[in-house]
């Protein structure tokens, strides 16, 4: 990737890197276990942000 990167690409990519934070201890407690990952997670070689 460009070292120089656009002001909005550069936006969204920070967005993204804190969406893929992991859900919190209190959630899973709370959800019984059903609320295991974050549903915006992603790998970052697998699955690439349209960005």
């Amino acid at each position: 990737m460009a070292r120089n990167k656009p002001t909005a690409k550069k936006r969204r990519l920070a967005k993204a890197g804190k969406q893929k934070k992991p859900v919190p201890t209190w959630v899973v407690a709370k959800t019984q276990g059903r609320v295991r990952r974050h549903p915006k997670s992603k790998h970052w070689r697998r699955t690439k942000l349209r960005a």
